[in-house]
């Protein structure tokens, strides 16, 4: 398998300046923020998508994901979301991913990351939202056949899919090829399941992996590969066994005042356990 750095963590840094840190840290591919500061879909034009093109060549790195589900440049990194109340504030969020999906193309990335609905508001119930959020993934999914890039529904404690089932019965609703998951392993281990167990039913659907630890009382904390609870090694270990040649990549925004060691020290991680 392949092994990436979200830039999400280097959102201090310009992100040519990150590319080259990643790189240098020895990781095969670079997950890239579609949000402001690095690179706002909405806003960004062709000089800044081949800039971005220029740098990945120039450090001789993949891109392993486009990261599509934060938002920062509107809100935060759960709002707008894709089921919200206000249609109008819900269409932006729309009209973002609509936007990532024409940067991911040119730029020629298989499948993006998206949030999974979002956090379910006040007063609506499950089944609104799910509703809601179906009717959302239903205005990009003909963006996303057409410019060939799919959608990876990211399942995220205190969100609205969470477990590995309530992804499987989202397909069942959406029924669209182009959506599939982006599997983090650390999420499923927040919500009490053991990720290793979720590898197999999830399989078929999934394109690429997020790895972070998580504290041993299972908060959504992303925390440094090795500091936490998770069995990384059984993890991976279960990925190698099933042959998986992807990307795998690390995601640890929390260290934003310390990103360059932070990916090295996962890197050495990594390398120390023989997986890199």
């Amino acid at each position: 398998m392949q092994f990436g750095f979200s830039t999400n963590a280097f959102r201090e840094y310009q992100l040519e300046d990150a590319i080259e840190a990643i790189a240098d840290a020895g990781y095969d591919g670079v997950e890239l923020l579609l949000d402001e500061p690095h690179l706002y879909p909405p806003t960004a034009t062709d000089a800044d998508h081949e800039r971005v093109a220029d740098a990945l060549e120039r450090h001789g790195i993949a891109v392993s994901n486009g990261n599509a589900f934060m938002l920062t440049a509107i809100e935060d990194f759960h709002h707008p979301s894709y089921i919200e109340p206000d249609a109008d504030y819900r269409r932006k969020r729309i009209d973002y991913t609509l936007a990532a999906l024409e940067t991911a193309a040119d730029l020629g990335l298989p499948y993006i990351s998206i949030e999974p609905g979002g956090p379910i508001p006040e007063a609506k119930s499950r089944e609104w939202a799910i509703d809601t959020f179906v009717d959302s993934l239903q205005e990009v999914v003909p963006k996303a056949r057409e410019v060939g890039v799919d959608l990876l529904v990211e399942p995220e404690p205190d969100l609205l899919i969470e477990t590995g089932d309530e992804f499987l019965a989202l397909l069942e609703r959406v029924d669209a090829d182009c959506v599939k998951c982006n599997f983090d392993a650390g999420h499923f281990y927040c919500v009490g399941a053991d990720p290793v167990d979720l590898i197999d039913p999830l399989w078929e659907h999934t394109e690429h992996y997020h790895l972070e630890d998580i504290p041993a009382d299972r908060t959504h904390e992303h925390t440094q590969l090795g500091d936490g609870a998770m069995d990384i090694d059984a993890f991976l270990g279960a990925l190698a066994d099933r042959g998986y040649e992807g990307f795998v990549t690390v995601e640890l925004y929390p260290y934003e005042e310390t990103p360059v060691e932070t990916a090295r020290e996962a890197m050495a991680y990594l390398e120390e356990r023989g997986w890199a």
